[in-house]
């Protein structure tokens, strides 16, 4: 009879073997899965970390999309800004007469009138229809300094009286206000030295009614110059002749000038 045995050595060794082996399936295996509870085949079920991986992704790139939209608005809204401060600015006067005098001749006999002169920074933007005024304060004439916005396309002009630091709109006076491009040669012509103003003076009355709180549907150059000041609606009044000085006791004086004459802009509360 024949005898097998086998070497207890190899035999060990076979077994280290499988057992490395299904050590490492093990281990492929210790990944966490997803197990559906519809009993599908877990192999193909996406991996906790590259699904967390994949939603970190998307959150990062709607993250820079926001950002760069956040970026591109306001550089939109800064360039808006600072492009209409200083572009085209003219400083212009204009020289008029009182109490409905008329320009005449010299006459030996007569004196000559006494012209007031009014003086402004002004600057004009022909595309968005807007004109802008600043009355500095004057030297002689008992006036308020001023900001004048006139909106063309909102048919709105604004006053800010910055001796009272308030604001009054009023609806576009377009027979008193010469449109923008008109207005512009007109300062051409004064800064060439072709068109030399002398002119008259018209007295326009305003009363104050009520408080405006959203500036903001104003439109953007109203708001920016009305926002955060006391804002008030205008009604436009016609003033008497000989006004008494009691009648206009609370009333405010701006003068200034958008066209070939000065006005007086009477703003007074009820």
């Amino acid at each position: 009879m024949v005898k097998v045995s086998f070497n207890s050595a190899l035999a060990q060794k076979e077994a280290g073997k499988k057992e490395d082996e299904e050590g490492k399936e093990a281990g492929s295996l210790g990944q966490v899965l997803i197990v559906p509870a519809d009993g599908k085949d877990p192999e193909a079920v996406v991996p906790v970390r590259q699904r967390r991986a994949w939603c970190w992704c998307w959150c990062m790139c709607f993250g820079l999309a926001f950002m760069l939209a956040v970026v591109i608005l306001g550089g939109a809204y800064l360039y808006r800004y600072f492009s209409h401060q200083e572009s085209g600015v003219y400083f212009c006067g204009i020289k008029y007469i009182e109490d409905g005098l008329t320009l005449t001749e010299p006459d030996a006999g007569v004196p000559a009138p006494r012209y007031q002169i009014i003086e402004e920074n002004i600057q004009i933007l022909e595309e968005e229809d807007v004109e802008f005024i600043s009355v500095p304060i004057p030297e002689f004439a008992d006036s308020d300094p001023a900001d004048i916005v006139h909106d063309f396309q909102r048919r709105l002009t604004a006053y800010l009286d910055l001796s009272l630091d308030k604001c009054y709109v009023i609806p576009l006076n377009t027979s008193v206000v010469m449109p923008p491009k008109n207005f512009l040669e007109l300062l051409i012509n004064i800064k060439a030295g072709t068109y030399l103003p002398q002119s008259y003076l018209i007295h326009e009355q305003m009363i104050v009614t009520d408080r405006i709180e959203n500036v903001d549907q104003l439109g953007f150059f109203i708001y920016r110059l009305c926002r955060d000041k006391e804002t008030y609606k205008l009604q436009r009044k016609e003033a008497p002749r000989g006004i008494h000085k009691r009648e206009v006791s609370n009333c405010r004086k701006i003068r200034h000038f958008e066209n070939r004459f000065a006005v007086e802009t009477l703003i007074c509360e009820q």
